[in-house]
Protein backbone atom coordinates (compact mmCIF):
# COMPACT_ATOMS: atom_id res chain seq x y z
CA UNK A 1 0.00 0.00 0.00
CA UNK A 2 1.10 3.22 -1.04
CA UNK A 3 2.44 5.58 2.22
CA UNK A 4 0.73 8.44 0.81
CA UNK A 5 -2.55 7.24 1.31
CA UNK A 6 -1.81 7.80 5.13
CA UNK A 7 -2.74 11.36 6.01
CA UNK A 8 -0.47 13.05 9.03
CA UNK A 9 -2.42 14.26 11.93
CA UNK A 10 -2.26 17.87 10.90
CA UNK A 11 -3.97 16.89 7.59
CA UNK A 12 -6.53 15.29 9.52
CA UNK A 13 -7.53 18.38 11.35
CA UNK A 14 -7.32 20.33 8.16
CA UNK A 15 -10.25 17.52 6.56
CA UNK A 16 -11.83 17.74 9.99
CA UNK A 17 -12.52 21.21 9.53
CA UNK A 18 -13.01 20.72 5.83
CA UNK A 19 -15.59 18.05 6.56
CA UNK A 20 -17.67 20.12 9.41
CA UNK A 21 -17.76 23.27 6.58
CA UNK A 22 -19.15 20.90 4.01
CA UNK A 23 -21.93 19.05 6.35
CA UNK A 24 -23.14 22.94 6.98
CA UNK A 25 -23.49 23.32 3.81
CA UNK A 26 -25.19 19.33 3.08
CA UNK A 27 -27.89 20.88 5.76
CA UNK A 28 -28.74 24.11 4.37
CA UNK A 29 -29.09 22.89 0.96
CA UNK A 30 -31.47 20.07 2.88
CA UNK A 31 -33.75 23.03 4.16
CA UNK A 32 -33.58 23.79 0.66
CA UNK A 33 -35.18 20.74 -0.88
CA UNK A 34 -39.09 21.31 -1.64
CA UNK A 35 -41.81 20.78 -5.03
CA UNK A 36 -41.34 22.83 -7.53
CA UNK A 37 -37.88 24.05 -6.86
CA UNK A 38 -35.49 24.01 -9.80
CA UNK A 39 -32.06 21.69 -8.80
CA UNK A 40 -30.29 25.13 -10.36
CA UNK A 41 -31.11 27.11 -7.60
CA UNK A 42 -29.59 24.46 -5.47
CA UNK A 43 -26.12 24.89 -6.88
CA UNK A 44 -26.20 28.56 -6.58
CA UNK A 45 -26.81 28.45 -3.41
CA UNK A 46 -23.68 25.67 -2.74
CA UNK A 47 -21.62 27.68 -5.21
CA UNK A 48 -22.53 30.77 -2.62
CA UNK A 49 -22.07 28.94 0.43
CA UNK A 50 -18.66 27.51 -0.87
CA UNK A 51 -16.70 30.84 -1.42
CA UNK A 52 -18.44 32.62 1.61
CA UNK A 53 -16.71 29.47 3.27
CA UNK A 54 -13.26 30.87 1.43
CA UNK A 55 -13.19 27.17 -0.23
CA UNK A 56 -13.68 25.80 -3.85
CA UNK A 57 -15.35 22.93 -5.17
CA UNK A 58 -13.94 19.73 -5.69
CA UNK A 59 -16.30 18.69 -8.21
CA UNK A 60 -16.49 21.53 -10.95
CA UNK A 61 -13.89 21.28 -13.83
CA UNK A 62 -13.13 17.79 -12.35
CA UNK A 63 -12.05 14.94 -15.05
CA UNK A 64 -11.61 12.14 -13.85
CA UNK A 65 -10.27 8.88 -15.90
CA UNK A 66 -12.04 8.15 -18.77
CA UNK A 67 -14.45 11.49 -18.66
CA UNK A 68 -14.60 13.19 -21.89
CA UNK A 69 -14.96 16.25 -20.81
CA UNK A 70 -14.95 18.15 -17.39
CA UNK A 71 -17.31 18.20 -14.57
CA UNK A 72 -20.05 21.32 -15.08
CA UNK A 73 -21.06 21.97 -11.59
CA UNK A 74 -20.18 21.74 -8.08
CA UNK A 75 -23.40 19.98 -7.07
CA UNK A 76 -24.76 16.59 -8.03
CA UNK A 77 -28.61 16.94 -7.90
CA UNK A 78 -29.37 12.83 -8.85
CA UNK A 79 -33.34 12.60 -8.84
CA UNK A 80 -35.06 9.26 -8.60
CA UNK A 81 -33.35 6.92 -11.17
CA UNK A 82 -30.14 9.00 -11.78
CA UNK A 83 -28.04 7.34 -9.11
CA UNK A 84 -25.26 9.85 -9.09
CA UNK A 85 -23.43 12.73 -11.03
CA UNK A 86 -26.89 14.53 -12.02
CA UNK A 87 -26.25 17.47 -13.73
CA UNK A 88 -28.48 20.55 -11.91
CA UNK A 89 -30.46 22.54 -14.59
CA UNK A 90 -33.24 25.38 -14.90
CA UNK A 91 -34.92 22.06 -16.44
CA UNK A 92 -34.64 19.84 -13.85
CA UNK A 93 -37.50 20.68 -10.91
CA UNK A 94 -38.04 18.87 -8.01
CA UNK A 95 -41.42 17.14 -7.84
CA UNK A 96 -43.58 16.00 -5.29
CA UNK A 97 -43.18 12.12 -4.42
CA UNK A 98 -39.24 12.57 -5.49
CA UNK A 99 -36.68 11.62 -4.01
CA UNK A 100 -33.04 13.57 -4.94
CA UNK A 101 -29.04 12.83 -3.69
CA UNK A 102 -27.45 15.72 -3.29
CA UNK A 103 -23.32 15.09 -3.76
CA UNK A 104 -20.79 17.66 -2.53
CA UNK A 105 -17.04 17.85 -2.64
CA UNK A 106 -14.70 20.71 -1.22
CA UNK A 107 -11.12 21.59 -1.16
CA UNK A 108 -10.23 23.17 2.32
CA UNK A 109 -6.79 24.35 2.71
CA UNK A 110 -5.72 21.80 -0.21
CA UNK A 111 -7.36 18.65 0.67
CA UNK A 112 -10.82 17.95 -0.28
CA UNK A 113 -13.91 15.88 1.56
CA UNK A 114 -16.31 14.70 0.28
CA UNK A 115 -20.85 14.02 1.47
CA UNK A 116 -23.97 12.97 -0.11
CA UNK A 117 -27.09 12.29 1.31
CA UNK A 118 -30.84 11.76 -0.32
CA UNK A 119 -34.01 13.82 0.71
CA UNK A 120 -37.42 13.14 0.07
CA UNK A 121 -39.04 15.51 -2.06
CA UNK A 122 -42.62 16.21 -0.18
CA UNK A 123 -44.75 13.55 0.55
CA UNK A 124 -42.88 10.08 -1.30
CA UNK A 125 -44.46 6.77 -0.76
CA UNK A 126 -43.63 4.10 2.01
CA UNK A 127 -41.67 2.36 -0.37
CA UNK A 128 -38.55 5.10 -1.14
CA UNK A 129 -39.25 6.08 2.57
CA UNK A 130 -37.89 2.74 3.57
CA UNK A 131 -34.82 2.90 0.67
CA UNK A 132 -33.84 5.63 2.05
CA UNK A 133 -33.57 4.77 5.45
CA UNK A 134 -32.20 1.22 4.31
CA UNK A 135 -29.30 3.24 2.53
CA UNK A 136 -28.39 5.59 5.41
CA UNK A 137 -28.66 2.45 7.55
CA UNK A 138 -26.19 0.48 5.37
CA UNK A 139 -23.99 3.73 5.34
CA UNK A 140 -24.08 3.31 9.21
CA UNK A 141 -23.12 -0.50 8.57
CA UNK A 142 -20.35 0.24 6.49
CA UNK A 143 -18.39 2.49 8.94
CA UNK A 144 -18.87 0.49 11.40
CA UNK A 145 -16.66 -2.22 10.13
CA UNK A 146 -13.76 0.01 9.70
CA UNK A 147 -10.69 -0.44 11.80
CA UNK A 148 -7.06 -0.48 11.68
CA UNK A 149 -6.42 -3.86 10.21
CA UNK A 150 -9.40 -4.79 9.07
CA UNK A 151 -10.23 -4.63 5.00
CA UNK A 152 -11.91 -3.19 2.26
CA UNK A 153 -14.30 -6.66 1.82
CA UNK A 154 -15.19 -6.26 5.25
CA UNK A 155 -16.77 -3.17 4.56
CA UNK A 156 -18.56 -4.60 1.28
CA UNK A 157 -19.44 -7.82 3.27
CA UNK A 158 -20.91 -5.77 5.97
CA UNK A 159 -23.06 -3.74 3.48
CA UNK A 160 -24.18 -6.30 1.55
CA UNK A 161 -24.81 -8.77 4.47
CA UNK A 162 -26.86 -6.19 6.01
CA UNK A 163 -28.61 -5.05 2.91
CA UNK A 164 -29.49 -8.73 1.90
CA UNK A 165 -30.58 -9.35 5.71
CA UNK A 166 -32.99 -7.01 5.75
CA UNK A 167 -34.24 -7.50 2.14
CA UNK A 168 -35.18 -11.18 3.32
CA UNK A 169 -35.51 -10.97 7.33
CA UNK A 170 -37.69 -7.84 7.23
CA UNK A 171 -39.36 -8.02 3.45
CA UNK A 172 -39.17 -4.20 3.23
CA UNK A 173 -38.02 -4.73 -0.30
CA UNK A 174 -35.59 -6.16 -2.45
CA UNK A 175 -32.96 -3.97 -3.34
CA UNK A 176 -30.12 -3.78 -6.08
CA UNK A 177 -26.92 -2.79 -4.45
CA UNK A 178 -25.37 -1.13 -7.08
CA UNK A 179 -22.28 -2.64 -8.66
CA UNK A 180 -20.52 -0.22 -11.49
CA UNK A 181 -19.97 2.28 -8.84
CA UNK A 182 -18.13 2.95 -5.38
CA UNK A 183 -16.33 4.35 -2.75
CA UNK A 184 -12.99 5.65 -2.79
CA UNK A 185 -10.08 7.10 -0.67
CA UNK A 186 -10.17 10.45 -0.82
CA UNK A 187 -8.40 13.79 0.32
CA UNK A 188 -5.38 14.89 -1.72
CA UNK A 189 -7.77 14.04 -4.88
CA UNK A 190 -11.37 13.89 -5.74
CA UNK A 191 -10.92 10.34 -5.74
CA UNK A 192 -8.16 7.76 -4.55
CA UNK A 193 -6.99 4.19 -4.10
CA UNK A 194 -8.34 2.17 -2.79
CA UNK A 195 -11.58 1.40 -4.50
CA UNK A 196 -14.34 0.62 -2.19
CA UNK A 197 -17.41 -1.60 -3.27
CA UNK A 198 -20.71 -2.08 -1.56
CA UNK A 199 -19.95 -5.87 -1.46
CA UNK A 200 -17.30 -8.18 -0.94
CA UNK A 201 -16.19 -11.17 0.98
CA UNK A 202 -14.30 -10.53 4.56
CA UNK A 203 -10.60 -10.35 4.81
CA UNK A 204 -10.33 -9.50 1.20
CA UNK A 205 -8.78 -6.52 -0.72
CA UNK A 206 -6.40 -4.01 0.69
CA UNK A 207 -6.11 -3.71 4.97
CA UNK A 208 -7.05 -0.76 6.22
CA UNK A 209 -4.20 1.53 7.98
CA UNK A 210 -4.70 4.30 10.78
CA UNK A 211 -4.75 7.45 8.69
CA UNK A 212 -6.66 6.55 5.86
CA UNK A 213 -8.98 8.39 4.76
CA UNK A 214 -12.06 6.98 2.94
CA UNK A 215 -15.52 7.76 1.15
CA UNK A 216 -18.19 5.38 1.80
CA UNK A 217 -21.51 5.58 -0.46
CA UNK A 218 -23.87 2.75 -0.85
CA UNK A 219 -25.93 3.09 -3.48
CA UNK A 220 -29.45 1.11 -3.26
CA UNK A 221 -32.06 0.41 -5.82
CA UNK A 222 -35.29 -0.86 -5.92
CA UNK A 223 -35.01 -2.98 -8.59
CA UNK A 224 -31.24 -3.12 -11.30
CA UNK A 225 -27.77 -3.59 -9.60
CA UNK A 226 -26.63 -2.17 -12.74
CA UNK A 227 -26.20 1.26 -14.11
CA UNK A 228 -25.78 3.27 -17.96
CA UNK A 229 -24.06 6.56 -18.41
CA UNK A 230 -27.08 9.18 -19.33
CA UNK A 231 -27.03 10.89 -22.32
CA UNK A 232 -25.09 14.25 -20.41
CA UNK A 233 -21.81 12.08 -20.67
CA UNK A 234 -22.39 12.39 -16.29
CA UNK A 235 -24.90 10.78 -15.43
CA UNK A 236 -25.37 7.57 -14.09
CA UNK A 237 -29.21 5.91 -14.09
CA UNK A 238 -30.07 2.04 -13.33
CA UNK A 239 -30.62 0.51 -16.25
CA UNK A 240 -34.50 -0.75 -15.64
CA UNK A 241 -35.22 3.22 -14.14
CA UNK A 242 -35.90 1.85 -11.43
CA UNK A 243 -35.82 4.63 -7.95
CA UNK A 244 -31.98 5.03 -6.49
CA UNK A 245 -30.73 6.14 -3.00
CA UNK A 246 -26.86 7.46 -1.77
CA UNK A 247 -25.33 8.24 1.16
CA UNK A 248 -22.14 9.40 1.83
CA UNK A 249 -19.62 10.44 4.51
CA UNK A 250 -16.04 11.18 4.34
CA UNK A 251 -14.38 9.31 7.66
CA UNK A 252 -10.64 8.77 8.74
CA UNK A 253 -9.83 4.89 10.03
CA UNK A 254 -8.26 5.26 13.35
CA UNK A 255 -7.14 2.03 15.70
CA UNK A 256 -10.04 2.08 17.52
CA UNK A 257 -12.66 2.68 14.26
CA UNK A 258 -13.48 4.98 11.99
CA UNK A 259 -13.96 9.27 12.87
CA UNK A 260 -16.82 10.83 10.66
CA UNK A 261 -15.30 13.45 9.44
CA UNK A 262 -18.56 15.08 7.39
CA UNK A 263 -21.15 15.94 10.50
CA UNK A 264 -21.39 19.03 12.41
Amino acid sequence: MQTSLIKSQKEIEILREGGARLAVIIARLMEMVRPNLSSVELENEARRLISEGGDTSSFLGYKGRGDSKKFPSVLCVSVNNEVVHGIPSENKILRDGDIVKLDLGIWHKGLCTDMAVTVPVGNISTELSKLIDTTKMALGVGIAAVRDGATIGDIGNAIEKFVRNTCEGKQVGNYGIVRDLAGHGVGYAVHEEPVIPNFGKQGEGTRLQAGMVLAIEPMLTLGAEHTKLGADGFSYRTNDNSVAAQFEHTIVVTEEGAEILTQV
